[in-house]
């Protein structure tokens, strides 16, 4: 994010010509080394960003029109159920914002396991913060502390993740919403408030069931490590909460530093072209553990496994860290989320790759193979039926890209 640069608001009637406003972001897709599923349950698990991307650009409509457009289409809010939970924390009809015009292009197939969802929610958050602005009880401090109105971790969570359908009042109460000081550039844009914001609405949409990895790696791009206690040899970035059907979960979410040699190594991403949404797998695994309490060892292992691919992983030993990738796969074999698509593409990869599994929920989607020969290993996951991604690691987070005739929404405190 570029240093802020605050001014004061400007009134109502001010003169923007002709042009309508505009803001453009983009933010990575992610794909998971180790700990998926488990990860839901408190256990450690380490995602890297793609080099594929998901754009959002928003702009205000003209004229009077009645409602959102998303890629020239009628908004449907049952269609979009993350962009429908961030209007109602970001973009609120009843307070007074404008209708807006929507358009999502990128590369990450969707409902493969490569966080497409999330970086749409992480950028898409982004956007309409860009576009709104933000206030501030000080005209001098510029930390979330000093935030009049917005989601932090630094505050209460509880009602961000809210599943009613309504719109929310972001506004903080008594003196640390006085709202007097308003600045609208990129500059507004905070990491932690687009990754919270983009958790809440991937749990709303997973029927209250998300970990808040995809969101977190996504926003901040590079290594990112969830664990569910703080990892004193690593950037500790925030922690987040959520009540789910069997009691509140807290994860602690650190960034890991790049080894010197992830530079030799890619990742080969085949998808197998089966739709898998999260949503279904998440609920699977969840019946199987309320069914069977026991099951809930192979959840252990997972984190097991997740732990030692952490330390592989800081070591540089990507020969170590692809042997847990392939553990990690069997044990998700067993939970009963993989496929014979997915095994198939699996046993492709094997010959050429340090190790390979599943990326995200299963049951289709996408699996990884972690390799040194990106070229040879991508034509046997083909040849075997898969389309690929090649991408290496330590790729950037979320990028504001461009923005014109700021603020898309004029707010007044207190709203």
């Amino acid at each position: 994010m570029t240093e802020n640069k605050g001014y004061e608001a400007r009134g109502a009637g001010k003169d923007t010509g002709d042009c309508m406003g505009r803001v453009s972001t983009s933010a990575p897709g992610k794909c998971i080394l180790f700990g998926e599923h488990a990860v839901v349950y408190g256990q450690p698990a380490v995602a890297v960003a793609i080099g594929q991307r998901i754009s959002v650009s928003i702009e205000t409509l003209k004229g009077n029109s009645e409602t959102w457009k998303i890629d020239g289409m009628k908004f449907d809010p049952k269609r979009h159920p993350h962009v429908q939970a961030l209007r109602n924390r970001l973009w609120q009809p009843k307070q007074g914002a404008p209708n807006l015009s929507i358009r999502v292009i990128g590369d990450i197939p969707p409902a493969s396991g490569l966080g497409s969802s999330a970086a749409l929610s992480v950028a898409a958050s982004a956007a309409l913060r860009v576009a709104r602005g933000r206030w501030y009880n000080s005209a001098e401090l510029r930390d979330s502390m000093a935030w009049s109105e917005g989601y932090s971790s630094q505050f209460e969570q509880e009602g961000v993740y809210s599943i009613e359908n309504c719109e929310l009042n972001a506004h903080r109460d008594g003196d640390a919403g006085k709202s007097v000081h308003y600045v609208s550039d990129e500059s507004v844009v905070d990491l932690d408030e687009c990754a919270l914001l983009a958790h809440a609405v991937e749990a709303i949409a997973q029927g209250g069931r998300a970990s808040p990895m995809d969101a977190s790696t996504c926003a901040h791009g590079g290594i990112v490590l969830l664990s569910d206690t703080l990892e004193s040899e690593e950037d500790f970035l925030y922690s987040r909460r959520l009540k789910i059907p069997e009691g509140e979960i807290e994860w602690h979410l650190h960034s890991i530093n790049l080894p010197k040699s992830a530079e030799e190594v890619y990742l080969v991403i085949g998808n197998t072209g089966i739709h898998a949404p999260t949503s279904k797998q998440v609920a699977k695994v969840a019946a199987a553990m309320k069914n069977n309490p026991q099951r809930m060892k192979e959840i252990e292992t997972i984190g097991v496994i997740a732990r030692r691919g952490i330390k592989s992983l800081k070591e540089g030993d990507f020969a170590a860290v692809g042997r847990a990738m392939t553990e990690n796969q069997i044990m998700l074999q067993g939970l009963g989320v993989s496929c014979p698509e997915l095994e198939n593409l699996i046993r492709a990869a094997a010959p050429t790759s340090l190790g390979a599994k599943l990326t995200g929920a299963g049951g289709g989607g996408c699996m990884v193979a972690l390799t040194t020969n990106p070229k040879q290993t991508s034509e046997a996951i083909e040849l075997a039926g898969g389309r690929t991604l090649i991408s290496r690691f330590g790729n950037a987070g979320l990028s504001i890209d461009e923005t014109e005739n700021l603020p898309l929404w004029d707010t007044k405190p207190n709203v």
